[in-house]
């Protein structure tokens, strides 16, 4: 490894969270090493969002305001395009309701690895880590993908080995090299909400490398975990959509890309006895938008969009 130090930005999308966002600046000027640049984009947040920035005094903030709201994944794709072009060696992507402890940059930088993920707790300190171990988009039967996750797998943090292999993330805490991106492409925003992250993981898993889950790098985060969404609600669509894109994109059988279609026809013949009109009309859109989502859009492969 060099001995020269590697840079790095912090990346981090916001809207409508201030409090929230003033703590998790709060925090990263606690830290042991500072960034090289923390980049927040604002996703056009109604709230005093504004004045948190403007009264921040964490090292080398930058603010990118957005005119409209990107979503999760347009304000990580605006973010990683400028870390980007400003040359930085790694950008360390995180959502504003997350604190890193005072040491885990550092923690971070000291591991030599392409792609790396901190490892999440609650305000107690419990384990609370949902990456999983397992992605599986090989077996049809798999309805969801997601298995064993990190805090079904290890009971505590003191039970994980100092690395761990996950095969998905959430920009909650993920560490990637520039020249990662420019090979693989930014964050594809045309997901919206939802699963921009797995399909960033996906194309960094499918160059080869290993997504290393870091025991001692500790983010704590600030709200309880909900992985329950209305799937009759707006949100239920960018669910149903986006988890069949991943399908329809990276399944590595026929039977893998045909199981949108099933779980389609399953959700509407069951909408009577669970779910109802709204969530078979979310499913049935989802299915149509998500047959024009197949391939990434030109500008996602590429560091110039």
């Amino acid at each position: 490894m060099s001995t020269t130090r590697e840079t790095v930005a912090i990346v981090v999308v916001t809207y409508n969270r201030a409090d929230m966002l003033r703590g998790l600046l709060d925090g990263l000027t606690k830290l042991d090493q500072p960034a090289d640049a923390v980049i927040v984009v604002d996703n056009a947040s109604t709230d005093h969002t504004a004045q948190v920035l403007a009264e921040a005094v964490t090292p080398n903030l930058q603010v990118i305001d957005s005119p409209e709201n990107l979503g999760g994944a347009g304000g990580f794709h605006l973010g990683t395009k400028a870390a980007v072009e400003q040359g930085w060696d790694r950008l360390y992507l995180i959502d504003d309701d997350v604190v890193p402890a005072h040491d885990c940059l550092e923690v971070l930088l000291a591991q030599d690895e392409d792609c790396l993920f901190s490892v999440r707790e609650d305000r107690n300190g419990k384990l609370i880590e949902l990456a999983a171990l397992k992605f599986d988009l090989r077996n049809p039967l798999a309805i969801k993908p997601k298995t064993a996750a990190v805090m079904d797998t290890y009971p505590t943090r003191d039970a994980m080995p100092e690395r761990v292999p996950v095969e998905n993330v959430a920009f909650e805490g993920f560490m990637i090299r520039r020249t990662v991106l420019e090979e693989i492409g930014l964050p594809d925003p045309s997901y919206f909400i939802f699963y921009d992250d797995v399909d960033l993981a996906i194309r960094a898993r499918r160059t080869g490398r290993t997504i290393w889950a870091v025991r001692d790098a500790v983010l704590v985060r600030q709200l309880d975990f909900s992985q329950q969404h209305d799937l009759a609600g707006w949100k239920g669509f960018y669910m149903y959509r986006n988890l069949f894109v991943v399908h329809f994109r990276y399944g590595e059988n026929v039977l893998v890309r045909l199981k949108p279609w099933l779980i389609t026809a399953a959700v509407v013949l069951l909408s009577p006895l669970r779910g109802g009109k709204h969530e078979a009309v979310n499913v049935i859109k989802a299915l149509r938008a998500a047959r024009g989502m197949r391939t990434l859009p030109n500008s996602a492969p590429s560091t110039s969009s």
